[in-house]
């Protein structure tokens, strides 16, 4: 693991994936309530991230900026729903199937229980335009040969160190939170709240960095609730203590365009 071989030596005072050696190597801010409430927090930080890693590990792929799809992963229950979900079955599904990049699928911020048949998953439509009070589906047709990303290897983990050692090595990590009512007002700086916390909210963390005037260290989070929200959709929480739990489940895996299938891998096309 990252932890057992990054030294702490190793780790700068300051570091984020959204400025390493002058490349960004993060994917775009997504609003996870638009067009309606949707608690798929859970499906956004977990693709967000792995799309980061694999634009960090693959820089040179084409498109080499890549988002993975979280309706698919909703539509699939792969963890949960627009009613809440755990992060790991993201990866898990990404371990097993490959997840599709996201214009296969449009985000619609709805529960499509049983629809994962593969036009859910990957799909693509022509003309002519639909007559009136039509919705033109008659003219779709699922896409079954599209590029999937898996992970070759999935993982949780906890504490400051970890956390550190796993985002400098690898890339950003997926993240339990207790998203206050404090919190839900955060409109920029380093956040703290001291409070007993309750996991309740997923979100990504991109690196860390010191504030030489307060003498703390804090993280660098990304949140799904829009660029209007905190520090252009990202915020800054203190880091060790006061914090709303956010070092205590986080949760990351290896980006690989190979399936892992029975310990054996077979490339993918």
């Amino acid at each position: 693991m990252a932890w057992d071989v990054v030294q702490d030596d190793q780790l700068p005072a300051n570091f984020d994936w959204r400025n390493k050696d002058g490349v960004n190597y993060a994917t775009w801010n997504v609003n996870q309530h638009i067009p309606i409430y949707c608690g798929s927090c859970w499906a956004q930080a977990a693709t967000a991230s792995l799309a980061d890693r694999f634009n960090i590990f693959f820089p040179n792929h084409n498109p080499s900026a890549i988002a993975l799809n979280p309706q698919m992963i909703v539509n699939c229950q792969a963890g949960g729903s627009c009613n809440g979900g755990d992060p790991v079955g993201v990866y898990h599904y990404a371990y097993t199937h490959g997840i599709p990049d996201s214009s296969c699928v449009q985000y619609v911020a709805a529960n499509l229980e049983g629809k994962c048949a593969p036009e859910d998953i990957c799909k693509d439509c022509h003309g002519p335009a639909p007559d009136a009070g039509k919705d033109g589906q008659e003219n779709c047709w699922a896409v079954t040969n599209y590029k999937k990303y898996y992970v070759s290897d999935y993982y949780s983990f906890s504490g400051a160190r970890k956390m550190k050692a796993e985002i400098f090595k690898n890339g950003p990590i997926s993240c339990g939170i207790d998203a206050s009512n404090k919190f839900h007002d955060y409109a920029g700086g380093i956040y703290s709240e001291k409070k007993y916390p309750v996991i309740n909210h997923i979100i990504s963390v991109l690196g860390w960095g010191y504030d030489e005037a307060t003498k703390t260290e804090y993280w660098i989070g990304r949140n799904s609730w829009g660029t209007y929200w905190g520090e252009q959709g990202m915020f800054r929480i203190k880091m060790h203590e006061d914090n709303l739990a956010i070092e205590t489940d986080c949760n990351a895996g290896i980006p690989t365009f190979t399936k892992v299938s029975f310990g054996a891998e077979e490339f993918i096309q």
